[in-house]
């Protein structure tokens, strides 16, 4: 056979390969019909992430808990949480807990995920053959914009107004995070031997209380959260601006397995009967987060 029809021929088999690997992990997705036949609703969440999805004393907790909570009561079914670690990357979560299943425990998949991106440029990423990288994941339903912030301790800074007054005090930030890379380049460098990492915001957060770092910067839910924990009055939340940070405000959605489109719509249209009917306000509220409507919502 000559050498190009060879070549056609193993990139057809490549495609069809492809074609029937992921058929397979798609016949095994629950329908919406099948979810509601059982009375359980599978919800993934991440595990550990106050104020979002956490436990105490072995009772879930969070906004998103109590989202999950809210879409079941309204399809008149059970859930069911499935609680996640995150991977390197989102692609990950959604590999292990969407279409395909955990390599460790295949069982673990979940109809419906909390707390992913919804961003149409991130939702049509492709991939080096052009192909888009989560074809099998619908990200839908945006309920969130999120934001970074700075706190800071107002009895060792005076006023927060720039992220260059870190070339003087120290900053917590977590291990590998944007606020890690962002305040390691910012202002050319200039600010990096001020930052100090830690494993979590949380620990950067008792450092600051302990008088180790005298700021810290991370999400703006998760700093709010652990405000709202404290009584130290001298800890204050600044506007500060992130000169040259890219994306500083982003929107929180929801996924499903792309053959469950069904499930998408019903919960999009329940998450939006909350935002418009002050629900989703209140839910925040619940635990001291400020909320921002989507855009799509403004």
């Amino acid at each position: 056979m000559p050498r190009i029809l060879l070549s056609l021929c193993a990139v057809l088999s490549g495609l069809l390969t492809i074609q029937v690997y992921a058929q397979s992990f798609s016949t095994d997705v629950r329908s919406f019909d099948d979810m509601i036949d059982a009375g359980t609703l599978k919800v993934a969440v991440y595990e550990n992430f106050a104020p979002y999805s956490f436990t105490v004393d072995g009772q879930a907790k969070g906004v998103d808990v109590e989202l999950a909570e809210q879409i079941a009561q309204e399809l008149g079914v059970n859930l069911e949480l499935l609680w996640v670690v995150p991977g390197e990357k989102i692609d990950d979560d959604f590999r292990n807990f969407i279409w395909r299943g955990h390599y460790l425990r295949k069982d673990i998949r979940a109809d419906l995920m909390l707390r992913v991106p919804y961003d149409r440029e991130f939702s049509n990423r492709r991939n080096e053959l052009g192909e888009l990288v989560n074809e099998l994941v619908v990200m839908f339903g945006p309920y969130q914009r999120e934001r970074w912030l700075t706190v800071y301790n107002s009895r060792r800074i005076k006023s927060l107004e720039t992220v260059g007054v870190f070339q003087y005090p120290p900053v917590g930030v977590e291990d590998d995070s944007v606020p890690s890379c962002y305040l390691l380049t910012a202002f050319a460098g200039r600010l990096s031997s001020n930052v100090k990492h830690f494993v979590s915001p949380t620990a950067a957060f008792a450092a600051m209380q302990d008088g180790e770092v005298d700021a810290v910067m991370a999400m703006r839910g998760v700093l709010e959260w652990l405000l709202s924990q404290t009584n130290n009055a001298q800890l204050k939340k600044s506007e500060a601006a992130y000169p040259n940070l890219g994306q500083a405000i982003w929107e929180v959605g929801m996924a499903v397995h792309e053959s469950n489109r069904q499930l998408a719509y019903a919960v999009e249209a329940l998450t939006e009967a909350m935002i418009a009917d002050g629900r989703m306000q209140a839910l925040y509220d619940k635990y001291h987060l400020s909320y921002e409507k989507p855009e799509m919502y403004q």
